[in-house]
């Protein structure tokens, strides 16, 4: 029996789901997935960094920010044709979506035709889309919809409390709003966030909060275990600290607490997985985890690569997910 989506979530019952006995956990989450979702069926995405690096965020994680001493190159947004091309490849190596990474603040008006029309050639391809690039106008979120833009990624990133740790020149209000402009345009928002950034359980506690008691679940969510980069101020403070940085098994809780309070959603095993054991991504499925990218990047972090996936997916007896049908709103 489907179970159905709440938005009344307290703190206290999301942090005594966290309390619970692991197995216990685990199993009432893949209760829930069973009722909600294909069991052994996860969706393989793509995600293609469309312009990278000169960020001028500050988040505390990321290589691409214009504030942090990395070795990305900052690069200029890539030609519509060369989008096309990579995502004919991952459609030919399984993907069913494709999801276009921009590091921007927000995008320039003059941006938007090409963004626009990146969307419009995938998803003729056969493709489910996604986009990430910042934060954007109530006109720009209409757009994207014009076009047929399935999905809009825009991470919360943390719990209220840890926020202003992770990032300072961008508020969670300004993020929120950019969700509101996404949500009203008709288009369906992927909203998660990453953890083990030195986070305490109170504040993933907190993180999961805000997205169960949004009036609307994000369709897709995100779970992001952090990938310490070197000249980053969470990838040096965490190199010194590995134990500040979540262990499997919390990575598992969090999962399956995700998924037990969004019940419809799509809980997407995103960062981290590359350093993650076989044992571990197959807990993460049993707790309802039901989508992964698939490649050997994402964005400019490594990641598992198509021929490890096709791989686990064997061992597993798991089959690649067609996605149904998105519904997106135009005017």
């Amino acid at each position: 029996m489907k179970t159905a989506p709440r938005s009344d979530w307290t703190r206290e019952e999301i942090a005594a789901l966290y309390d619970l006995p692991f197995t216990e956990l685990v199993f009432r989450a893949a209760e829930v997935h069973r009722a909600n979702h294909q069991p052994n069926a996860v969706q393989r995405s793509t995600l293609l960094s469309i312009k990278t690096g000169g960020c001028p965020e500050d988040c505390g994680y990321c290589s691409q920010s214009a504030h942090n001493e990395t070795e990305v190159k900052a690069t200029k947004l890539m030609e519509v044709q060369q989008v096309l091309q990579s995502a004919a490849q991952a459609r030919d190596m399984g993907s069913t979506r494709f999801c276009m990474g921009a590091a921007f603040r927000n995008p320039k008006e003059r941006d938007m035709p090409a963004l626009t029309d990146m969307v419009r050639q995938v998803k003729a391809m056969g493709m489910e889309t996604c986009m990430t690039a910042g934060m954007l106008s109530e006109s720009q979120a209409h757009q994207l919809a014009e076009a047929g833009l399935d999905y809009y990624n825009h991470n919360v990133d943390t719990g209220p409390e840890y926020y202003e740790r992770v990032a300072t020149t961008r508020s969670l209000a300004d993020r929120l709003l950019t969700l509101d402009y996404v949500r009203e345009a008709g288009i369906n928002v992927c909203c998660g966030g990453i953890v083990g950034m030195g986070e305490t359980r109170e504040d993933r506690v907190g993180f999961v909060h805000l997205l169960a008691t949004m009036e609307q679940h994000p369709e897709s969510v995100p779970v992001n275990a952090l990938v310490p980069v070197k000249g980053t101020p969470l990838g040096d403070m965490l190199a010194d600290t590995p134990l500040a940085q979540i262990d499997e098994i919390e990575f598992v809780r969090t999962v399956a607490v995700a998924r037990i309070t969004m019940p419809a959603s799509m809980v997407r095993l995103s960062a981290g997985r590359e350093s993650m054991s076989a044992s571990t991504q197959a807990l993460c499925f049993l707790a309802g985890a039901n989508s992964i990218f698939s490649g050997d990047k994402l964005l400019t972090a490594p990641n598992a690569g198509d021929s490890s996936d096709d791989a686990l997916f064997q061992r597993l007896g798991l089959q690649s997910l067609e996605p149904e049908p998105q519904a997106v709103a135009a005017e």
